[in-house]
């Protein structure tokens, strides 16, 4: 095993960790606020941990996914932002 594989599968298994503990966060946030920050980063993770499995199997087709979900994760968030804007107003 090189140093490459095992640098990545240590980085997936800290990266998965990580998105279980959020994923934790984001169902017991007690407040709409703290639930969409756990969001935001959950798809942050999410595109780390494809980043990290692109390069572990050397296929850099998984990179296009992480891009479409940054953009997607973006859009989601600029919509919660105008959502908690709008409810903070009314």
């Amino acid at each position: 095993m090189s140093f490459i594989e095992l640098s990545a599968t240590i980085a997936l298994s800290i990266i998965g960790l990580s998105i279980l503990l959020i994923f934790l966060r984001l169902l017991i946030g007690p407040e709409i606020e703290d639930r969409i920050v756990a969001l935001d980063l959950l798809s942050a993770n999410t595109i780390a941990f494809i980043a990290v499995y692109s390069i572990l199997n050397a296929n850099t087709a998984f990179l296009d996914v992480g891009i479409i979900l940054a953009l997607l994760a973006f859009l989601g968030t600029v919509a919660f932002a105008y959502y908690l804007e709008r409810r903070r107003r009314s």
